[in-house]
């Protein structure tokens, strides 16, 4: 995936599904998300979201030092998109991690709202239910999944994701440039790992192996837990419509050689 630089989407990792071969049912899988001249709009009603419009947060254990989850709605309109979404956030803990989080997640949601799906195409977003946030020892770390209707609609809806990561020692986001020194070299490992792993699931051995050359789009959404580096493909990624959003989980151990020494510790944890 194409994307802004680190240093305007924050921990962002976002990529637009093409829906390939149908394209009445949601946006073609592009390497950019485009902005719009609406985007200003859209920035503003995100920007605005207040407090009051949080979501009861849950209760935080001892080892998410304070951090509660916690998510907020966010609707309106552009000239192009209706949207209302449920957005993963963050309370408490350490206010530099909890901001860099919210506002990760807020700038994934803008670059959705404001894609480049078409010339002319109208769309409605709506969605954030199966979004999450997860806070481990060394991590904040979410995924922001919508879902994306062609107006008038098409044949189905299509799913967009988005990730965040963002270390909780530094307040940075990890990004995949951050997490593998050689990046190439990285995602090369995750590449490999993908192929061994993807028979196991719903698309078994007859997934679509350009969904997992080793280019930076291809393995955008990621999360760290403590059992490996969770990777997340979009729907047509590496299988049919009815595979579904498929995921797979790649130990950490697997990927050591090539992961920043600075950072195995924070993301395995």
């Amino acid at each position: 995936m194409h994307r802004r630089t680190p240093a305007v989407l924050g921990a962002v990792a976002l990529t637009a599904l093409v829906a390939a071969g149908c394209s009445d049912a949601g946006p073609a899988r592009t390497a950019a998300a485009t902005p719009s001249p609406t985007g200003a709009a859209a920035a503003s009603t995100i920007a605005s979201a207040t407090a009051s419009s949080k979501a009861p947060s849950t209760a935080a254990s001892a080892s998410d030092a304070g951090y509660r989850q916690s998510t907020i709605r966010v609707d309106g309109q552009t000239d192009r998109a209706r949207y209302d979404v449920q957005l993963p956030q963050v309370e408490g803990g350490d206010p530099t991690v909890s901001a860099r989080y919210d506002s990760s997640m807020r700038a994934a949601l803008r670059d959705q709202i404001d894609g480049d799906y078409g010339e002319g195409m109208h769309f409605t977003l709506t969605g954030g239910e199966d979004s999450t946030t997860t806070v481990s020892p060394g991590t904040v770390s979410g995924l922001l999944q919508t879902s994306w209707d062609a107006d008038p609609p098409g044949a189905h809806s299509t799913a967009l994701l988005a990730t965040v990561v963002i270390d909780r020692k530094t307040a940075r986001p990890i990004t995949l440039a951050e997490l593998f020194p050689d990046e190439q070299a990285g995602l090369q490992r995750l590449s490999e790992e993908s192929a061994k792993l993807l028979p196991d699931t719903v698309v078994g051995s007859d997934y679509d192996a350009t969904g997992i050359a080793p280019v930076e789009h291809n393995f955008a959404n990621w999360l760290p837990t403590a059992q490996g580096m969770q990777i997340h493909f979009l729907e047509y990624q590496v299988g049919p419509y009815a595979a579904g959003l498929v995921t797979i989980t790649i130990p950490w151990e697997h990927l050591r050689d090539v992961v920043a020494p600075g950072l195995y510790a924070a993301v395995s944890s």
